[in-house]
């Protein structure tokens, strides 16, 4: 995906020029290998910071909610389809943006390559079609992208952006006979103690950073649940009770709205796999309501409508 750099760049200088932007959102190259930056630029001569390839892993939607001005921004699949919710949610407005749309084949798992490597420190790292190549002080090792994606992008059925202005490749052939919620089902089907312990386990090291919700673009309240002091919903300690419950209710929030975009993965320090809360919600929309978050303009999230007649029981 390298070769969409210099059609980003070209782009974005063109829109800035033009004026028919006034900031232009994107990636930059981070400063440690795998850890692309997002970064906003206002000079046309600034746009030769921009920068793509299969460490563009952060939703940039956190850098859309509520702003004012004419905005340009990169979107694959998961940006895009946040974008739509963005838009859905009334936190920023369609005929303000101006998307630039791109085909994506998934991200790279920055822990994967790192344990494939032993822990050793990676010096650079160059992408070149489906493999890529890490170098360190002594070792050079050269993998296949498709052997290291994200556990998300292994999955993604929506590789290409469902909405833009301009798209600046060719569409990818999307996934098919992907067994997305497999890992949900094995959860699903264990017994209740089993089931709370594979929870348990699963946030016990987590060190209340909130670096989950930073980035997830779906967190935008003015103040979370979590700060809320009057009436204060749940301890700031690292209490196991107050760590889980913390979990949970973010979770919720999301039902419905989540696009699977690994964000929250992908910057937890601590490596957890919280998409295990959040994909049982997505399943459990696409089972019961048929919805996906973030593919049309056109319908409100299944969570976010009232219907007097609705059919279900508990509704009485």
């Amino acid at each position: 995906m390298l070769e969409y750099t210099e059609k980003i760049r070209e782009t974005a200088k063109k829109l800035l020029e033009d004026e028919k932007v006034d900031v232009f959102i994107g990636y930059k190259k981070g400063s440690v290998p795998m850890m692309n930056e997002p970064v906003l630029i206002s000079d046309p001569e600034k746009a030769d910071t921009l920068y793509w390839d299969s460490n563009c892993g952060l939703n940039l939607c956190n850098y859309l909610t509520k702003r004012t001005e004419k905005i340009g921004i990169v979107a694959n699949g998961c940006n895009s389809r946040n974008i739509v919710t963005h838009i859905v949610e009334n936190q920023i407005k369609r005929d303000q943006l101006y998307i630039v749309g791109i085909p994506c084949k998934g991200m790279i798992d920055h822990r994967a390559v790192q344990r494939a490597v032993k822990q050793r420190e990676i010096l650079d790292i160059n992408e070149e079609g489906d493999s890529f190549t890490v170098k360190g002080k002594d070792f050079e090792e050269t993998f296949d992208k498709k052997d290291y994606l994200q556990t998300n992008c292994a999955v993604c059925t929506h590789r290409n952006p469902v909405g833009y202005d301009e798209m600046i490749a060719d569409p990818v052939e999307e996934q098919t006979g992907i067994e997305a919620y497999r890992d949900v089902e094995k959860i699903e089907g264990m017994e209740p103690e089993k089931k709370w312990g594979f929870f348990t386990r699963l946030i016990e090291r987590c060190i209340r950073c909130y670096a989950c919700r930073n980035a997830c673009p779906l967190c935008y309240c003015p103040t979370c649940f979590v700060d809320e002091s009057q009436p204060q919903w749940v301890g700031k300690s690292s209490d196991p009770t107050d760590t889980m419950t913390f979990h949970f209710l973010r979770a919720y929030h999301c039902a419905g709205r989540c696009t699977d975009c690994g964000a929250c993965e992908r910057v937890c320090p601590m490596g957890i796999s919280m998409r295990q809360f959040t994909r049982k919600l997505n399943k459990d929309t696409l089972d019961l309501f048929s919805w996906e978050a973030g593919l049309t303009l056109d319908q409100r999230p299944p969570l976010d409508v009232y219907k007097p007649d609705d059919y279900n029981d508990f509704i009485r």
